[in-house]
């Protein structure tokens, strides 16, 4: 039998496969959760003037008492130029009109028959906010790769763009097989488990913004498969669930392989997800990437985090598509690990991490409290209470 494949090592030869999507101008407000297929660069400065930080009075340079000869509200300036000694009433984010340095505090202001005078008089450049403090038009603001946020959407928006250019949406198919799912939890024999996986990996990736469709739950049964594949025919990505293990009923290899996809590698040195499948296949639009994740659902389900989610964010063009990884110490002992790497479902609480519950790969309820996964290396020994583990928070991934 084949060396099984380490995680880093299958994830790098995952990604590699990555669909390549067209790029496509789309309206900034649109763009959350999307990937830039391009820097962003400013195309103005922020702010574009001098900006008054607080309410108060704009002074120009003197000692006071200070003339007030207009006022500076936010969109409406102050039309002319202040001489010494003069001042204007300011508003917050206001321009502060030339010949002024500096802003003196309403609540640091006497005010009398038009003269403004203060016991405190603040130091030139005190309360603005200088042109092009947060950007200069040119600067580079935002990379290729970067997922767009609301700040960051907001970003984009006061630099000028109306539009940004990410890459089209990943069209991604979820299928879901085996004789002993029910479609309908209500109505589910004690042979058959109602089928969950697929509707469980499309909420997954629901937060990516890419469109999901769901085939299944498909029976173990050539016809069947490759009819349900068919209907994943202008996917950009294949995700399927069951049947890609050894047993006689497992047949999605060959029904892969009857559809004209090409194996890139099979199994990979995790628990749970030992089985996953990786294949290509030519479509329309240049490789379809399939991935063939483990039946029992917390298998799928830890698989998907770290191999399906990842492919989508790289197809999407995301320029960091792996999850991040945290440090925190345990809350409980935890045993030796065998040859291969495992992931534990666990929960955080007052800054120590403990196991969810029982880690077999079907037993869901551990996997509904789970906040994040314990990363244990293969032959990691023992640990006690208090020692340091490696984390993946699971709302970041």
């Amino acid at each position: 039998m084949s060396e099984l494949l380490g995680l880093e090592d299958a994830q790098a030869r995952l990604l590699a496969l990555a669909p390549r999507l067209p790029p496509e101008a789309i309206a900034t407000e649109a763009a959350q959760g999307r990937y830039l297929a391009e820097d962003i660069l400013a195309a103005r400065t922020q702010p574009a003037a001098d900006l008054s930080a607080m309410d108060g009075y704009a002074l120009a340079p003197g000692a006071g008492p200070w003339a007030m000869v207009g006022e500076s509200r936010a969109g409406v300036p102050f039309a002319g130029a202040l001489a010494a000694n003069q001042c204007v009433r300011i508003s917050t984010g206001a321009v502060v009109p030339a010949g002024a340095d500096r802003v003196l505090l309403q609540e640091d202001a006497a005010v009398a028959e038009g003269q403004v005078t203060t016991a405190d008089a603040p130091p030139p450049g005190r309360h603005i906010r200088s042109r092009g403090f947060d950007f200069g038009a040119g600067d580079v603001l935002l990379t290729r790769g970067t997922p767009m946020t609301p700040g960051r959407i907001a970003l984009a928006l006061a630099a000028g763009h109306r539009r940004v250019t990410t890459a089209r949406r990943v069209r991604v198919a979820v299928m879901d097989s085996g004789d002993e799912l029910a479609p309908d939890p209500a109505h589910c024999a004690p042979h058959q488990v109602p089928a969950s996986n697929a509707a469980m990996i499309a909420a997954m990736l629901a937060p990516l913004g890419c469109e999901v469709a769901r085939i299944g739950p498909v029976p173990d049964d050539h016809a069947a498969l490759a009819a349900a594949l068919a209907q994943a025919e202008s996917a950009d990505i294949l995700i399927t669930s069951g049947g890609a293990s050894v047993g006689d009923h497992d047949l999605i290899k060959p029904a892969l392989a009857a559809w004209g996809a090409d194996i890139a590698f099979w199994k990979v040195a995790i628990k749970p997800g030992k089985p996953l499948l990786v294949a290509t296949r030519p479509n329309a639009g240049g490789s379809q990437v399939i991935l063939g994740l483990p039946g029992n659902p917390v298998s799928s389900f830890v698989t998907a985090f770290l191999f399906a989610l990842p492919l989508v964010r790289a197809a999407m063009g995301a320029a960091a598509p792996l999850p991040r990884s945290e440090t925190v110490i345990t809350g409980e002992a935890l045993p030796a690990i065998g040859r291969r790497r495992e992931f534990l479902r666990a929960v955080r609480e007052g800054g120590a991490v403990r196991c969810a519950g029982s880690q077999d790969s079907s037993a869901l309820s551990a996997l509904a409290l789970a906040d994040c996964l314990i990363d244990r290396p293969a032959h990691a020994p023992a640990l006690p209470v208090g020692a340091a583990v490696t984390v993946f928070p699971l709302q970041n991934g």
